[in-house]
C-alpha cells in the first residue's frame, strides 16, 4: 500500500468511508469499513494524520485512534461543507474532509478532542437544560388548561402552587380535568426534583474546578453559570479575540443561565 499521510474520515452509525492521500495529494484509499472493522484497520495502519467532523461520538473515534498512535483532527461541519465538490453522499463527505484538514488556515479552527469526564460534565449541562424545557412546557401546560376553566396567576415558577390550590378547592371544575391537572403537576414536580440534583452536581463540579471559582469571582457570574461556562469552553486559546468569544456566548446564552431564568412559566 502507498504511504497514506492524510486520511478523512466520514463517521456514521453502521459504515464509515475513509478517503486517504499521499504525500502528492493524490488518492491512494477509497474504502468502506462497517464499524466493528474501524479500529483495527486503523490498528495496522502505519501512522497517519486523520481528519473527521465535529460531532458527539467523533471524541470517542479520535481518543481511540489516538491511543493507536495516529493524528487525529476534529473540524466543525461548516468548514468542511465548502468542500465538497459534487453530490453528497459518505465517499464525499470523507474527500471534502480530507481535503478541508490539508488547509493551514483552518488548523486554529480544529475542536479540541474531550476526554470522557469532559464529556461526562458537557452531558450534565444538556440533560439539565432539557429536563429545564421540559419543566417549563409542563408549567405552561397547566396554565393554559387552567385559563380554560377560568384560573390565572401571574407568571413564575413560585406562583403555581397556589394556582393548583385554587384549581383543587373549585368543585365546579370535572374530575377528569383535576385528574389530569395533577398528572401534569405530579410531573412537574419530578422533572423539578431531577433539576435540583443536577445542579448539586453542578456545585460539585464548581467546587472541584479552579476555572470555574476564578470565572464565579468576576461581578454578574454566580456559581451555576460559572460552571457551566468552564465546561463547554474547554480551550479559550481557541478564539480569536475577546470578541469572537463574546459572540460564541451570546448564541450559547440559552445553556449558560440559571434556571429560573429559562422559559417563560
Amino acid at each position: 500500500m502507498e504511504t497514506i499521510v492524510r486520511i478523512g474520515l466520514d463517521t456514521s452509525k453502521s459504515v464509515f468511508q475513509l478517503h486517504g492521500v499521499d504525500g502528492m495529494e493524490q488518492p491512494v484509499l477509497r474504502r468502506k469499513l462497517r464499524r466493528s472493522q474501524v479500529l483495527e484497520f486503523f490498528r495496522r495502519l502505519p501512522p497517519a494524520f486523520v481528519a473527521m467532523e465535529a460531532c458527539g461520538a467523533s471524541h470517542y473515534w479520535a481518543r481511540e485512534l489516538r491511543s493507536l498512535g495516529h493524528e487525529v483532527a476534529m473540524i466543525p461541519l461548516q468548514y468542511v461543507k465548502p468542500y465538497v465538490q459534487r453530490g453528497k453522499s459518505d465517499a464525499a463527505d470523507a474527500e471534502a474532509i480530507c481535503e478541508a484538514a490539508s488547509r493551514p488556515k483552518l488548523r486554529k479552527n480544529f475542536v479540541p478532542i474531550k476526554s470522557p469526564e469532559q464529556q461526562g460534565a458537557q452531558m450534565l449541562t444538556r440533560v439539565r437544560s432539557q429536563f429545564i424545557g421540559r419543566r417549563t412546557q409542563l408549567a405552561n401546560s397547566i396554565r393554559g388548561y387552567a385559563a380554560e376553566f377560568g384560573f390565572t396567576a401571574p407568571k413564575g415558577l413560585s406562583r403555581l402552587h397556589q394556582l393548583l390550590t385554587d384549581i383543587r378547592a373549585d368543585e365546579t371544575v370535572p374530575d377528569l380535568a383535576l385528574e389530569l391537572v395533577e398528572a401534569l403537576a405530579a410531573e412537574l414536580a419530578r422533572v423539578d426534583d431531577q433539576i435540583a440534583k443536577l445542579d448539586k452536581k453542578l456545585m460539585h463540579l464548581h467546587r472541584s474546578s479552579e476555572m470555574s471559582r476564578r470565572l464565579a469571582a468576576i461581578p454578574g457570574i454566580g456559581p451555576i453559570g460559572a460552571t457551566l461556562l468552564s465546561i463547554k469552553v474547554v480551550d479559550a486559546g481557541g478564539f480569536k479575540s475577546a470578541r469572537n468569544f463574546a459572540a460564541w456566548l451570546g448564541r450559547h446564552q440559552r445553556t449558560i443561565q440559571r434556571p429560573e431564568r429559562t422559559g417563560s412559566a
